[in-house]
């Protein structure tokens, strides 16, 4: 008995969505600006990979479905990521004005 591939991402997906919120909600406060950045610098490689998927070619340089829905996705999730790198600095840098101390 085989099992359905989308079944088996499903299951996939539920297991991180609960993985990430134990790992979340178990990071001390001290930790946050430190993650911050990490989670940006992956937001940063996930650009990357918008970006080609962005400027997909077809053989032969005709626009198939296939090629529109990859451009498409890149488009959105360049602009997703991008999003998410600039508040993800604007959370850290604001973080890190929390630890300065205040001059008179």
């Amino acid at each position: 008995m085989d099992v359905d591939p989308t079944v088996f991402r499903l299951a996939i997906f539920v297991l991180a969505i609960f993985v990430g919120y134990y790992v979340v909600w178990s990071v001390t406060p001290a930790l946050h600006t430190p993650l911050m950045a990490v989670t940006n610098a992956i937001s940063s490689v996930i650009i990357v990979g918008a970006l080609l998927a962005a400027a997909a070619q077809g053989s032969g340089g005709e626009l198939t479905q296939s090629i529109l829905i990859s451009k498409g996705s890149g488009a959105v999730a360049a602009a997703f990521a991008s999003v998410n790198i600039f508040g993800g600095f604007l959370v850290v840098r604001r973080m890190l004005a929390m630890y300065k101390k205040k001059s008179k």
